[in-house]
C-alpha cells in the first residue's frame, strides 16, 4: 500500500467512523421515538374505540358522568394504568387507576384544566426507574374533522412494562447498529473506488504532465538547434534556478513557473535571423537591437499557452538588472519578478562555468568572483546570499556532466514540483 492509499484509507475510515458515530445515535433516537409513537397511537385508537362504545364522547348530558366512569374503568387495566375523562369545560368527570397507576400518580407533573385542541403525548422518566407515556386527547364527535367542536378530554398514563421497554430498546439498538455498520461498509466499499479513480486521475495527470514536459523540451531543442549553445544549458540553468528557489521557499505554481521560464528563457531566439544569431563575432549596434527583440518574441510565444503562461515572468525579464540597466523595460530592484532575479544568477553562473564554441569554461572561484562583483548592480543581493551558500555544491554536481545527466537532474525537480 503506497502513501496515497494509506492516506485514503485513514481518511475514509475516519469519515466512516464519524458518520457512524453521528448516524447511530440519531437512528437510535428516531427508532425509539417511532416506537413510542406506535405505542401512543395504538393506545389513543383503543381508548377512542372504548369511549365511543360507552357513549363517553358527548359529555354534556345528564348521563355524562356515568358513561365517563364506566369508560374510564374499562380503559384502565388494558393499555392504560391511569384514565381521566373531562367534559368540554375541563372539569374532571371520571378517573380510574390500577395499583401501579395509583403508586406513580403523585410523581406525575401537575397541570391545569385541559384546553388543548390537538392530541399529544409526553415521555416521562419516573423516580422509581419506571418509564411512562402520558397522552392528551381532545374528544370530538367526528374522528376525522379536527375542526369539529371539542366535547371533552381524555388523558391516560401508560406505565411501559419492562418487556415492552426491552423490546423498544432492542429494536432501537438493532437499527442503530445496522446504520453504523452500513456507514462502515459504505466506507469500505468506497475505498477501492476512490483508489481506482485516484490512480486513473493520477495516470491522466501524469500523461498531461508528460505532454507538457515534452512540449517544453521540444521548444528547448528547437532553441538549441538554432543557437550556438547546447541544449544542456537549458537543463542546467533550470535546475540551478530550481535549487536556489527551493532554498528561498518557493513552491507550487511559483516554482513551476520558474522552472518552465528558466528552461524556455531564450525561446524568442527562434525568431532571430541566423545571420545575427549564429554570427561568430561581436554584434554591431543594429544587430544587437534585433537580438534584443528575442525577449518580446519569447513573451509572445509563451503567452496564452495555458500552463506556460507562468513562464512569462522569466522570459520577459531575464535580461533585466538589479540596478535598472538591463532591458527591455529597464526594471530595477524588486520591480523585477523574483523568478527572473533567481534565474539571472543561475544563468550567468552556468554561462561562466560552461564551455562554449567561443570560450573555455571558467573555474569556480573566478566565476563566483564575477557574480560577487556584480551583486547589487546586476544581481539581487538577497538571491546571491542564498546562492553563495550552495554555489560550490552546484558547481561540483554539474562539473563535467553530460547533457543526459543535466536532463535527469531537471526531470527529478519537475516530477517533484509538478506532480504534487
Amino acid at each position: 500500500m503506497n502513501h496515497f492509499q494509506q492516506r485514503a484509507a485513514i481518511r475514509i475510515a475516519a469519515v466512516s467512523v464519524v458518520l457512524a458515530s453521528i448516524a447511530s445515535p440519531a437512528s437510535w433516537f428516531v427508532a425509539r421515538e417511532k416506537a413510542e409513537e406506535s405505542v401512543v397511537s395504538l393506545a389513543i385508537e383503543e381508548s377512542g374505540r372504548l369511549l365511543h362504545h360507552y357513549d363517553a364522547i358527548e359529555l354534556s348530558g345528564p348521563d355524562a358522568k356515568q358513561h365517563a366512569t364506566i369508560a374510564a374503568k374499562t380503559i384502565v387495566g388494558g393499555l392504560f394504568d391511569i384514565a381521566e375523562i373531562y367534559n368540554a369545560s375541563g372539569n374532571k368527570l371520571a378517573e380510574s387507576l390500577t395499583g401501579e397507576g395509583n403508586a406513580v400518580e403523585a410523581a406525575l407533573p401537575k397541570h391545569g384544566q385541559p384546553a388543548y385542541r390537538q392530541a399529544s403525548y409526553e415521555s416521562l422518566a419516573l423516580p422509581q426507574g419506571q418509564w411512562a407515556l402520558r397522552v392528551f386527547v381532545p374528544l370530538r364527535n367526528s374522528a376525522t374533522d379536527s375542526e369539529a367542536p371539542i366535547t371533552g378530554y381524555f388523558e391516560g398514563v401508560r406505565i411501559v412494562p419492562k418487556w415492552q421497554e426491552q423490546q423498544i430498546f432492542a429494536t432501537a439498538l438493532t437499527v442503530a447498529l445496522m446504520v453504523g455498520l452500513a456507514s462502515l461498509l459504505c466506507g469500505a466499499a468506497l475505498y477501492p473506488v476512490v483508489v481506482h479513480l485516484s490512480a486513473d486521475n493520477e495516470r491522466k495527470a501524469r500523461e498531461v504532465l508528460d505532454s507538457h514536459i515534452s512540449m517544453m523540451e521540444s521548444l528547448g531543442r528547437a532553441i538549441a538547434k538554432r543557437d550556438s549553445d547546447t541544449g544542456a544549458h537549458n537543463y542546467r540553468v533550470a535546475w540551478i534556478a530550481a535549487r536556489i528557489a527551493e532554498h528561498m521557499g518557493l513552491a507550487g505554481s511559483a516554482m513551476q513557473a520558474l522552472i518552465a521560464g528558466s528552461f524556455l528563457h531564450d525561446v524568442g531566439k527562434i525568431g532571430i535571423p541566423d545571420a545575427i544569431l549564429l554570427k561568430p563575432g561581436k554584434l554591431d549596434e543594429a544587430e544587437f537591437v534585433i537580438m534584443r527583440t528575442h525577449v518580446a518574441q519569447g513573451e509572445q510565444i509563451v503567452t496564452g499557452m495555458g500552463w506556460l503562461d507562468g513562464a512569462n515572468e522569466v522570459v520577459a525579464a531575464h535580461h533585466e538588472k538589479w540596478d535598472g540597466s538591463g532591458y527591455p523595460r529597464r526594471l530595477a530592484g524588486e520591480a523585477i519578478p523574483l523568478a527572473a532575479r533567481i534565474f539571472a544568477v543561475a544563468d550567468v553562473f552556468d554561462a561562466l562555468c560552461s564551455k562554449r564554441p567561443y570560450k573555455e569554461p571558467m573555474g569556480f572561484d573566478a566565476a563566483l568572483a564575477i557574480l560577487e562583483k556584480d551583486t547589487g548592480s546586476h544581481f539581487d543581493p538577497a538571491v546571491m546570499a542564498v546562492f553563495r551558500t550552495m554555489a560550490a555544491a552546484i558547481f561540483k554536481r554539474l562539473e563535467n556532466s553530460a547533457e543526459s545527466d543535466s536532463q535527469a537532474l531537471l526531470e527529478e525537480r519537475v516530477r517533484q514540483h509538478f506532480e504534487h
